[in-house]
């Protein structure tokens, strides 16, 4: 299968590119190779190569939306709409990754579904969900990804390098009022090779089982390393969202569960618990 995979430049893109190369034939774009914002350069691209399917990882992060809404709408709106309008051009499959930031966290016992109304509260949140919006409304061939809280080896978020600094005795500052499901970044593409796989066309949400602040997840990361107690209390500070001071507000619970996937009878993916040990395995 011939895949045009955009963002290709980021941790999740990274990734989609080594895993989908292994049996598929792969053009892989960063932001240098092709703006997705600029929608004749889009177009022409996708014209050339004539994709089976686009793989949308391209993407401005949370903080950042923040400070250049403008930037935000073009990359996390504009982008993803004109990929889909050439994706339909050619009858050609685009898959596009979102976020649980959809969702705004209110809830405190109970796992976001495609049922939920989506109600953002931050930028990234709105840009991301009105980029779901022009995807479904521009390609009929379309499928959202609703993804959370990513980790893998090219990632330098809290959750892919908490585990290395603990293992090398660095105190880390993890925040105990935010949860969240988690997602180990090869179980991610492996379920997108999946959904693609079944073509059924719609919004999925793939995460690892369970959720976890990011305390409980450095606390379950120095488990792993086999941390004693006292190691743990001195190297793991608790932490509140608001001590944080960071520029965009968070959903405080924003857990997700995939109804899609269970309707075609794929599992769940496996406890984030189990990622994470296969994941500090790996890497240490």
């Amino acid at each position: 299968m011939k895949i045009l995979i955009t963002g290709a430049g980021g941790s999740v893109g990274e990734s989609c590119v080594e895993h989908f190369s292994e049996s598929n034939e792969v053009l892989a774009l960063n932001h240098r190779a092709l703006d997705i914002a600029d929608r004749q350069a889009v177009g022409q691209i996708i014209l050339d190569h004539k994709p089976e399917v686009i793989i949308n990882c391209a993407v401005l992060g949370v903080d950042a939306c923040e400070d250049d809404p403008s930037l935000a709408w073009q990359i996390n709106v504009a982008g993803p709409r004109n990929l889909a309008e050439a994706a339909a051009q050619i009858d050609t499959a685009i898959l596009h990754f979102s976020s649980n930031y959809v969702f705004d966290g209110r809830r405190t016992d109970s796992a976001y579904t495609i049922a939920d109304a989506p109600s953002p509260i931050n930028e990234y949140g709105r840009t991301k969900l009105a980029g779901e919006q022009a995807v479904i409304n521009s390609a009929q061939r379309s499928y959202v990804v609703r993804t959370s809280w990513v980790f893998g080896s090219r990632n330098d978020n809290f959750l892919s390098t908490a585990p290395k600094q603990l293992s090398s005795g660095q105190r880390v500052s993890a925040i105990t009022d935010v949860k969240a499901s988690t997602t180990y970044v090869l179980d991610l593409v492996r379920r997108v090779e999946e959904i693609l796989m079944h073509k059924r066309y719609g919004t999925y949400h793939i995460v690892n089982g369970g959720a976890c602040s990011y305390f409980e997840f450095a606390k379950e990361a120095a488990r792993i390393l086999d941390l004693s107690d006292v190691e743990t209390a001195n190297l793991i500070e608790p932490v509140s969202e608001d001590a944080m001071n960071r520029r965009a507000t968070r959903p405080r619970y924003s857990p997700m569960r995939c109804i899609l996937s269970e309707e075609l009878g794929l599992p769940a993916l496996r406890d984030w618990r189990v990622a994470l040990r296969d994941y500090v395995s790996e890497q240490l």
